[in-house]
């Protein structure tokens, strides 16, 4: 018992270290703990205050009315939204009928020989542009030269014969007045004239069929158009009755287009048919961007195609510059009508919503307001609207997806064809006009970023 240390438990001697530590360390701890705490309390307090200070300026506030508002902020606090404008103009809106059709020749002949014999010389080349009565090939007439003399000589025989006979004849009438002879040996000198007379039709025919067949030696082009390959060359033996022909010409001066439409339009483009009016069709190369030559409606087909639900019609194009050819696949466009006096705006302005088209009108001040609309006409790149718009108008044409009715905006004139009533816009153009608008909605939208990072400092 008298070993029994005095000191309390859990208290070391006096002069000895706690086991394990440095002296006043859990103390140091609790101290760096509570500071820290203050510390963090503190920037929370001036973080929460600054930013109830910088709502509270909101859009009344000075300095940084809309800032960081973002796509809603356009409208009510000032931001300003770059856009591509256009103007409206009054005009006249074609009506187009578009199908698909093929280039067909109004004439194609594949040209035979009429005659046998050897092909001597051929007077056109591949690809040639021929008129009607031109010679082509010339096959070896000399047997037919041949027939033609023998014929001759045939003829002069029998009309020396025929002279012969009809003196006989003149004599025996006259033996026969006077009744020297009976009347049998009259009437059979009789018929000996005119059996002679046959005979001299007859050469005569002979001669004509050798002149004919010298002619047919010679071929020439029944109708005027293009030479297409040739099948036979110089040497050749060619019978009348070969199946394959010396050549084929197509026509290409003037050249049809038969095209089909869908049956709904059918009475329209008829009652104007049955008027008398000549309807102007184009016709497109096969990426329908490319003009190649206008034309008039000629015809329409007498059925529709039960199969299909369309019917056909015919067109005829002069084709001055040669550029249509037989059994090529043309895009039609046919003017069925022209709707007048509308006011006509690109095609990229019009929107669409709940409440049905509208556009984005610029006002005074650089503001757009929302403007309903009733479109009349549609085309490819235009629309024609009888109501909503008035000429001299500016819409927007591009950047609408940032936009509400007051929004501000920073107005930049369409460059594109076609944006105003006077133009064709093309697949380019549209995408240039995109493109340009996907940088300008970059370049608004960057300021917001930096404002929503400034924030966060």
């Amino acid at each position: 018992m008298g070993h029994l240390s005095a000191t309390p438990a859990g208290l070391n001697p006096p002069g000895e270290r706690p086991e394990g530590g440095v002296p006043g360390q859990k103390s140091h701890r609790w101290v760096w703990i509570v500071a820290l705490t203050a510390v963090i309390a503190v920037g929370f307090w001036y973080f929460r205050g600054s930013r109830t200070s910088t709502e509270a300026q909101g859009p009344g506030g000075a300095g940084g009315a809309g800032k960081g508002q973002g796509r809603q902020g356009g409208g009510a606090g000032g931001f300003v939204v770059p856009v591509v404008v256009a103007t409206a103009q009054r005009g006249d809106l074609p009506v187009y009928f578009n199908g698909l059709g093929t280039v067909t020749a109004f004439n194609t002949v594949t040209v035979r020989s009429r005659v046998d014999g050897q092909i001597t010389k051929i007077n056109f080349q591949e690809g040639q542009f021929v008129h009607q009565g031109q010679d082509l090939v010339d096959i070896d007439s000399r047997p037919f030269q041949v027939q033609l003399e023998q014929a001759e000589g045939q003829l002069a025989k029998d009309q020396a014969q025929l002279r012969d006979v009809q003196v006989n004849y003149e004599r025996f009438q006259l033996l026969y007045k006077e009744g020297v002879i009976p009347k049998q040996q009259v009437d059979t000198q009789g018929a000996q004239v005119g059996q002679f007379e046959g005979s001299i039709k007859g050469d005569q025919g002979a001669i004509d069929s050798a002149k004919l067949q010298i002619v047919y030696s010679h071929v020439t082009a029944p109708i005027s158009g293009r030479i297409g390959l040739r099948l036979v060359d110089v040497g050749n033996i060619v019978h009348a009755t070969d199946s394959n022909g010396l050549l084929v010409i197509t026509q290409l001066q003037p050249i049809a287009v038969i095209f089909s439409l869908p049956q709904d339009q059918l009475p329209q483009v008829a009652s104007r048919l049955q008027k008398g009016e000549q309807l102007v069709v184009d016709a497109y190369d096969r990426d329908d961007t490319t003009k190649i030559e206008s034309g008039k409606l000629l015809t329409i087909d007498n059925q529709v195609e039960t199969t299909t639900g369309t019917y056909k019609l015919k067109a005829v194009f002069n084709n001055d510059k040669n550029l249509l050819f037989a059994n090529q696949f043309v895009n039609v466009h046919l003017l069925a009508d022209v709707k007048k006096n509308l006011v006509i705006v690109p095609a990229p302005a019009i929107q669409r919503g709940p409440q049905g088209a509208y556009v984005y009108v610029v006002q005074n001040g650089n503001t757009v307001k929302i403007q309903t609309i009733t479109i009349a006409q549609s085309a490819a790149d235009k629309v024609g609207l009888s109501a909503g718009v008035n000429p001299g108008d500016s819409v927007v044409v591009d950047g609408q997806d940032k936009l509400q009715d007051g929004s501000k905006i920073s107005p930049n004139p369409s460059t594109a064809p076609g944006a105003n009533a006077n133009g064709t816009q093309q697949p380019s153009s549209q995408q240039g006009n995109t493109q340009n608008g996907a940088a300008a909605r970059r370049r608004t939208q960057a300021p917001q970023a930096n404002n929503s990072t400034g924030k966060g400092q």
